[in-house]
C-alpha cells in the first residue's frame, strides 16, 4: 500500500502546477474551475541523504529511494459538501488519502482569475475546511443513526464507536475540526474506519510570489495553521516547476545566481513524510540499496511484510545495524565484529535508519 498524501484546495490556486512541480508529471494546467476532474496520482522519491551516503561505501547497481503518494484532487468549492461542483466525489477522493496538502493562494495577478474574485487566504482556508467540517458531520451522523439501529448486534463494540461518535459530532456541530478534539489512541482507532477529513494531518502549502502583499499574505496562513498545529510551506510554484524542468548544471546556475538554498518541493516531500508519520528502513546489499516507508511504530515483522508476504509468514528473526554504526565501520562484517549487529525478534521496534537483514523460512 502506497502513503497518499492529497493536494487540495480552491479552484485556480496552483494545485495541478504544484502537482507537476513534484511529479515532474504533465498533469493538465488551465486558467479555469475544475480543470482537474479525475484525480492525477503521482509517486514521488522521498529526497535522504542517508540512502546516498550508503551507496558511496557499498556501490550498488540500483538505488530505490522511499516514496509518497501525491494525489492531485480537483479544486473544492462552497456547497461540496452538498455536491456542488461534483463536491461529493472530490471529497470522496480525499478520503482515500492519510494526509493533506492544502494548497492556498496567497498571490495577486491580474492574469490568473480567482474563483470568488477576491484574494483573501483566511476566507479561502475558511471555505474549504468548512465543507470538510460540513462532509464528516454528514458522516457521523449517518453513522449513528446506523449504529443505533444495529445496537442489538456486538452492544459493546456499537457503543464505544457511539460514545466517540457522539464526542465527534458535538464537536462538528460547533464547526471545529476534529483534530482540535481532544481524542485519545484509542479513541481514534475506534473511529479511523469513518476516515474523517478533518482529523487528517495536514500541511498548508502558501503560494506565494515575489511581492510585498504575498508576504502579508503569508503571515495570515501562518497565524491560521498555528492555531491548528499545522505546518505552512511557502512555494513559489511556477519557479519551482521550471527548476525540475532543467537539467542538473542549469538549476544549479539558477540557484545560485537567485540565491535559492533549497528546492521547496523537498521540502513539501519531507514534511508529507513527517505528517504521515513514516520513518525509514534500509535493506543494503550489492545489487541494491532499498529505503523502505513504514509508519512510526512498526514492529519487525511488520516491516518484513512491507518487502514480502512470505518475510513475515516465514519470519525467524531481524539482523539490526544501526545506520550510524554502518557508516562509522563502512561494512557488515566489522560491524559485527565490534558486537554492534543486534538479533531481534518479530516484537521489535522499528527504530528510523535501521539497516535490516531479515532470516525467515517458508
Amino acid at each position: 500500500m502506497g502513503f497518499k498524501c492529497g493536494i487540495i484546495g480552491l479552484p485556480n490556486v496552483g494545485k495541478s502546477t504544484l502537482f507537476n512541480a513534484l511529479t515532474k508529471g504533465n498533469s493538465t494546467v488551465a486558467n479555469f474551475p475544475f480543470c482537474t476532474i479525475k484525480p492525477n496520482i503521482g509517486i514521488v522519491s522521498v529526497p535522504d541523504i542517508r540512502i546516498n551516503t550508503l551507496s558511496k561505501i557499498i556501490c550498488p547497481k540500483k538505488i530505490v529511494n522511499a516514496y509518497i503518494e501525491f494525489v492531485d484532487i480537483a479544486g473544492l468549492v462552497k456547497g461540496a459538501s452538498q455536491g456542488e461542483g461534483l463536491g461529493n466525489q472530490f471529497l470522496s477522493n480525499i478520503k482515500d488519502t492519510q494526509a493533506i496538502a492544502h494548497v492556498v493562494r496567497c498571490f495577486k495577478d491580474d492574469n490568473i482569475s480567482h474563483v470568488y474574485n477576491e484574494i483573501k487566504p483566511k476566507n479561502d482556508v475558511d471555505i474549504i475546511n468548512s465543507e470538510l467540517i460540513l462532509s464528516d458531520f454528514h458522516t457521523c451522523e449517518k453513522s449513528i443513526l446506523r449504529l443505533q439501529k444495529n445496537l442489538k448486534h456486538n452492544t459493546k463494540e456499537i457503543e464505544k464507536k457511539l460514545i466517540v461518535l457522539n464526542k465527534c459530532i458535538n464537536h462538528l456541530k460547533n464547526f471545529l475540526m476534529l483534530k482540535t478534539l481532544k481524542l485519545s489512541k484509542i479513541e481514534k482507532k475506534i473511529i479511523s474506519d469513518f476516515r474523517f477529513l478533518t482529523l487528517k494531518p495536514t500541511m498548508y502549502i502558501a503560494n506565494i510570489n515575489e511581492d510585498k502583499e504575498s508576504l502579508i499574505f503569508l503571515n495570515e496562513l501562518n497565524e491560521i495553521a498555528e492555531k491548528e498545529n499545522s505546518l505552512v510551506i511557502p512555494i513559489f510554484s511556477n519557479l519551482e516547476l521550471d527548476l525540475v524542468n532543467m537539467n542538473t548544471k542549469e538549476q544549479k546556475d539558477f540557484m545560485k545566481a537567485f540565491n535559492i538554498e533549497y528546492l521547496g518541493l523537498n521540502k513539501i516531500i519531507q514534511c508529507g513524510y513527517q505528517i504521515l508519520d513514516l520513518i525509514t528502513f534500509f535493506t543494503v546489499g550489492a545489487k541494491e540499496i532499498h529505503a523502505w516507508p513504514i509508519s512510526n511504530g512498526s514492529t519487525s515483522v511488520q516491516a518484513a511484510h512491507k518487502i514480502h508476504s512470505d518475510f513475515s509468514k516465514g519470519f525467524i528473526r531481524a539482523q539490526i545495524i544501526k545506520y550510524l554504526d554502518f557508516i562509522q565501520y563502512k561494512s557488515e562484517i566489522k560491524v559485527k565484529e565490534v558486537g554492534k549487529c543486534k538479533i531481534e525478534g518479530k516484537d521489535y521496534k522499528m527504530q528510523d535508519g535501521d539497516i535490516v537483514n531479515f532470516l525467515f523460512n517458508i
